[in-house]
């Protein structure tokens, strides 16, 4: 556990996301020169119609007109591949910006479900980062870029005299104030955007993935309701923040156009008083709806900025708080022993533990089945066995060294796991099988095919071991996912096998190479755990643990376990009939000890 000096020092320290950005601190750099001229190029127009109403009118010179339109031309050119430029720059910084988090938002996202249960399936990290890099490549922020030259357009009509800069500067303040309605008026709302599309997509995903279910038992209707519900309050929440960011966007418009129409009159009372030329009239109303142009470009892009703004403090700070595994020192590959010490694990964002007091040790060889009832803790001890879920209290040991101090994908390579739901991913039967290992061994792949007992199965299949199995292993039945599942749990000749109800879709024939599986595991000097409820899958172990109530009730060799069980309980003592010399029935040796 850190101390609080760390907790402190970790606070203090920047996030990845900031991090992130400060790489892109370079990129910035440019966007920001490149608005730079931008906006000096943007007082092209107001120059160019400035001269040609206070010069060339006046002098009738066709010649002097023909070199300010095409030096006009040439500067509206350069203008725009500037603004080209700048723009395909933010795209790339916003893909920049996405590569260097895209290890941490995933192993975030998948770090989530183990750490905060149901509540961390919530959280959509990576759709948080498709949202800021969404954002960073849209046209959003160059108007923030572009507002810290509104000054300069200020000054340059303030040039003009100072009356139209007094009217410009005071629109200027009240179309920021609009910007900052905007602000305030949309934050609620698009925080509650923002839930009702996880709760939204999340119910759209379950409907999904149960698509089988719903059909069969008869379910559309109902989900078709729920879906109604949360969609309603899902476009609810859009047309409130819609309504905000419109209401702003059409005042800010009209208090633009109104403004416009006073430089325009107020030129023209100068004009008539003698205290401006007629150019000044067009200029100054150019240069005025080029100074405003960014505050009604940022109202109109306030919708994604707000969800972008958002979507990076949820990053940040899942970032800061949950953070991401560190580089461990690698430990030689476990070979001996596996220790349980007073072990206490409970579902992830759960208080309240599910296995307690959980104790015992195996060494290489050893085959040991754990039954009970159901809700008695048995998967809940699978998951922490393998690492899936951290414990609240204990330690688990391979050779001594605690699961903590492993490398997560050194210590994968050492674990097998079959769950009881087995999920498959998208792609071939070898790939499955293989993990996805990038350096694909094709003869561990057979091995494990091999010790499954499924080489045969697999060579029926259409393409082999080259078939595509769908998403989900949606091609293959039950039974042939869970023997995949097993030979990928066997892939590796990993140390510690834990296969959880293994046998739950198997036939006699799978029960035969389940059975073998197991007895390879133990020859080669692994450790095998089974979680079963049928008979057949503990033939092939040694010892038994019996679990109930999320404690463990009896452990020891298998024969002398079960016949434990068995064993008829000895009938209550009669007060009327004195206890014969010697004990009255079979003793019962205790089988475990609590530690």
């Amino acid at each position: 556990m850190p101390t609080a000096k760390q907790t402190i020092l970790a606070a203090r320290a920047p996030s990845e996301a900031r991090l992130a950005l400060r790489q892109c601190a370079g990129g910035f750099a440019f966007v920001a020169l490149f608005s730079g001229l931008i906006n000096l190029l943007g007082l092209t127009g107001s120059l160019y119609m400035l001269q040609v109403y206070d010069r060339v009118l006046p002098s009738h010179s066709v010649p002097t007109l023909i070199v300010l339109s095409i030096a006009m031309i040439g500067l509206y050119v350069f203008y725009g591949l500037l603004d080209m430029i700048r723009q395909r720059l933010m795209i790339r910084i916003g893909k920049r910006f996405d590569r260097r988090l895209q290890p941490s938002v995933l192993a975030l996202s998948l770090a989530l479900p183990l750490s905060m249960g149901s509540e961390g399936a919530r959280i959509q990290p990576i759709g948080d980062l498709e949202q800021i890099r969404n954002f960073i490549g849209s046209t959003g922020p160059t108007a923030f870029f572009d507002l810290p030259w509104l000054p300069l357009y200020l000054c340059g009509i303030y040039l003009l005299h100072p009356y139209l800069g007094l009217l410009g500067t005071v629109g200027a303040i009240i179309s920021l104030l609009f910007t900052l309605l905007a602000e305030g008026l949309s934050r609620a709302p698009a925080r509650r955007a923002a839930e009702s599309a996880i709760a939204r997509r999340q119910m759209a995903e379950a409907a999904r993935r149960n698509a089988e279910v719903v059909r069969a038992l008869g379910l559309g209707t109902r989900i078709g309701e729920l879906w109604r519900e949360r969609s309603a309050a899902f476009l609810s929440d859009q047309l409130r923040i819609s309504d905000v960011i419109g209401l702003s966007s059409a005042l800010s418009r009209t208090w633009r156009l109104i403004l416009q129409s006073l430089m325009l009159g107020l030129g023209g009372y100068l004009v008539i008083m003698d205290e401006a030329s007629g150019g000044v009239i067009i200029a100054s109303s150019i240069m005025l709806t080029r100074a405003l142009s960014p505050v009604d470009v940022a109202i109109a892009n306030w919708r994604s900025f707000s969800a972008a703004r958002q979507a990076y403090a949820r990053l940040d700070n899942l970032l800061r708080t949950v953070g991401i595994p560190q580089e461990k020192v690698g430990l030689p590959r476990p070979a001996a022993t596996l220790r349980v010490e007073g072990l206490a694990v409970g579902a992830p964002g759960q208080q309240r533990p599910i296995v307690q007091a959980a104790s015992f040790a195996l060494d290489a060889g050893a085959g040991l089945g754990v039954i009970g009832p159901s809700a008695s803790g048995k998967s809940t001890l699978a998951r922490a066995l393998v690492g899936a879920w951290t414990p609240m209290r204990g330690k688990i040991r391979l050779d001594g060294a605690a699961l903590d101090q492993f490398d997560a994908a050194a210590l994968g390579r050492d674990m097998g796991y079959l769950p009881q739901d087995v999920e498959l991913f998208e792609g071939t039967v070898a790939e499955n099988i293989s993990r996805f290992a990038a350096d694909q061994d094709s003869e561990a792949v057979l091995r494990a095919a091999e010790a499954a007992g499924i080489k045969d199965m697999i060579l029926r299949l259409p393409d082999g071991f080259q078939t595509q199995i769908g998403d989900g292993g949606m091609a293959l039945s039950a039974g042939q996912r869970q023997l995949v599942g097993l030979a990928r749990a066997l892939y590796g000749d990993p140390f510690l096998v834990v296969l959880d109800e293994p046998n739950s879709n198997l036939d006699a024939d799978g029960d035969a190479a389940l059975g073998s599986a197991i007895r390879n595991v133990r020859q080669r000097g692994g450790i095998a755990i089974v979680i079963a409820h049928r008979p057949s899958a503990l033939l092939h172990l040694d010892q038994v643990m019996v679990m109930a109530d999320g404690m463990i009730k009896a452990f020891g060799p298998k024969d002398e376990v079960l016949a434990q069980m068995t064993r008829p309980p000895s009938p209550p003592p009669r007060p009327d009939v004195p206890p014969p010399n010697g004990p009255r029935g079979p003793i019962v040796v205790p089988l475990h000890e609590r530690r």
